[in-house]
C-alpha cells in the first residue's frame, strides 16, 4: 500500500503535516465505492473557511484531514466510472455531490441530499459535512466521479494555467456566485465586503461580469493595497469615515447597485475603536445600508449554525442582530449558502483557459510546500494578502 500525508487539525491554533491512511474505494460509512476514483493532489488551496475551524470557531474534531480546495490527477479508477481514465488531470467542486438526488438534478450540489447522513450537503475535509477526508494530502479519494469531476481538456495547456486552475474548486465559483446572485450586470455599481481571496475572486468576477466600478472593503491595509494594486477602488472600514461617505466619494452617491458578503460570522467592526472587536452582523448591516432600493445582495461568506468562540450565547448559536426590517424596507433580495460550483465551473474553467480572468493574480496565488502548510496557515491568518496553495509533489514548481 502507498504511503499518504495530510495536514491535520491538531487544535485550535495548531495543524501539522502527518502520515495518514492512503484513500481506499470506501466511503465515510464503509460502503464499497465503486463510483470513485483516487486522485495524485497537484494543488490543494488553504482557505478561509479551513480557518474558521483552525481557530476553534466550529465543532471540528481534533484529527480532521483539512482541504475541500483540489486539483489532481486520477491515478486509480473505480469500476463503475466511465468518463475518466489514468492521466486525466481534475478540478474537484468543494461540494461532495451524488448528481442523482433532487438537488442534484437542480443543479444545487451544496445540499445534496445523500452524501451527508447529518444534514444537506457535504464537503471534503469540513466538519459536520459527512466524514468525507481532506485534500490537503498527497492523495484522496473523489466520489461519484463521473458526476463531480470537471476534466480539462488538453492536459499541457492546463499545466500552464494551474495557478487560475487550482481556484476553480471554491473561491473562484464562489466569488462568481456571489457576484451573480447580486446582480452584478454591465454597468453595475459593486460594493465587496472582504479583501481577502473570496472577495478578490468576486472583484474579479464583478470585472468579468462588465461591472463599471468595484469597491473593496477591508480593515487590513495589505489587503487593501493589493487590492488597489490589481485594480479595484477601495475603502478603508478601519477609518472612522461611515462606508457610505467613502462610497460617496468614489461614485458619488452613498450607495451602489450591488453588493456581497466575503466576510461571514467572524467580521469586525467599523471605526477605529470597533475594527479590533468582533460583531459578527456588522457586514450584513452595512451591505443594508448601503445597497440600493430593491437591490440584491449575494452572501457566500460562511455563517455557522454552531460557533464556540461566539461573543454571546445567541452568536454560539448562529443568531446574530441581523436588521432585517431595514432590508425589508428597501426591499432587498439575499442569497445564502454553500456555493453550486458545478453551476459555473465550467463556464470560469473556459474563462481562465481563454485568458478572460486572471484569477491567480486577482488572489495573489503563493505556491508553497506540503511540509510548509503549517506556515502558509499562520501567515494566512495574519491576514497575508495570498492565496495559498499546497504543492504536495513539486509538480506546480516545475511547471510554473
Amino acid at each position: 500500500m502507498s504511503s499518504n500525508r495530510g495536514v491535520v487539525y491538531v487544535e485550535p491554533g495548531k495543524v501539522e503535516v502527518r502520515s495518514i491512511p492512503f484513500p481506499g474505494m470506501v466511503d465515510p460509512t464503509g460502503r464499497k465505492a465503486n463510483h470513485a476514483v483516487i486522485l495524485k493532489v497537484i494543488s490543494t488551496n488553504i482557505c478561509g473557511s479551513d480557518q474558521h475551524m483552525v481557530r476553534g470557531r466550529t465543532t471540528a474534531p481534533q484529527g480532521l484531514v483539512l482541504g475541500h480546495e483540489i486539483t489532481g490527477e486520477v491515478i486509480e479508477v473505480g469500476s463503475d466510472v466511465i468518463t475518466l481514465e489514468k492521466g486525466d488531470v481534475v478540478s474537484v467542486p468543494f461540494n461532495v455531490a451524488c448528481g442523482r438526488c433532487p438537488m442534484c438534478k437542480t443543479q444545487n450540489t451544496g445540499v445534496c441530499l445523500s452524501v451527508n447522513p447529518g444534514r444537506p450537503g457535504g464537503a471534503y475535509g469540513y466538519v459536520d459535512m459527512g466524514g468525507w477526508i481532506g485534500g490537503q494530502a498527497e492523495y484522496v479519494l473523489v466520489p461519484f466521479a463521473d458526476f463531480n469531476l470537471l476534466k480539462f481538456p488538453d492536459r499541457d495547456r492546463a499545466m500552464e494555467k494551474i495557478r487560475d486552475l487550482t481556484c476553480l474548486s471554491d473561491i473562484l465559483p464562489t466569488g462568481y456566485h456571489g457576484a451573480v446572485t447580486a446582480g452584478v450586470r454591465p454597468g453595475a455599481s459593486v460594493y465587496i465586503a472582504g479583501a481577502g481571496p473570496v472577495g478578490m475572486a468576486a472583484a474579479a468576477s464583478s470585472r468579468l461580469l462588465g461591472a463599471a466600478v468595484t469597491i473593496v472593503g477591508d480593515v487590513n491595509p495589505k489587503r487593501l493595497e493589493h487590492a488597489r494594486a490589481v485594480g479595484f477602488e477601495t475603502v478603508d472600514l478601519s477609518l472612522d469615515t461611515p462606508l457610505s461617505e467613502q462610497i460617496a466619494a468614489i461614485v458619488g452617491e452613498p450607495t451602489v447597485d450591488c453588493a456581497v458578503d466575503c466576510v461571514g460570522f467572524e467580521a469586525r467592526g467599523h471605526g477605529h475603536s470597533g475594527s479590533q472587536h468582533e460583531a459578527p452582523a456588522t457586514v450584513l448591516n452595512s451591505l443594508m445600508e448601503v445597497t440600493r432600493v430593491a437591490g440584491k445582495i449575494g452572501i457566500p461568506g460562511l455563517y455557522v449554525t454552531d460557533d464556540p468562540g461566539g461573543v454571546d450565547k445567541a452568536a454560539q448559536l448562529g443568531s446574530l442582530s441581523v436588521r432585517l426590517g431595514l432590508g425589508w424596507a428597501k426591499s432587498h433580495s439575499f442569497f445564502t449558502g454553500q456555493t453550486p460550483v458545478m453551476k459555473y465551473n465550467r463556464d470560469l474553467m473556459n474563462a481562465i483557459l481563454w485568458n478572460r480572468i486572471d484569477v491567480a493574480k486577482a488572489v495573489n496565488v503563493q505556491v508553497i510546500s506540503l511540509e510548509d502548510s503549517p506556515r502558509g496557515y499562520t501567515e494566512f491568518d495574519a491576514g497575508a494578502p495570498k492565496k495559498f496553495v499546497i504543492d504536495p509533489h513539486g509538480v506546480l514548481s516545475k511547471a510554473v
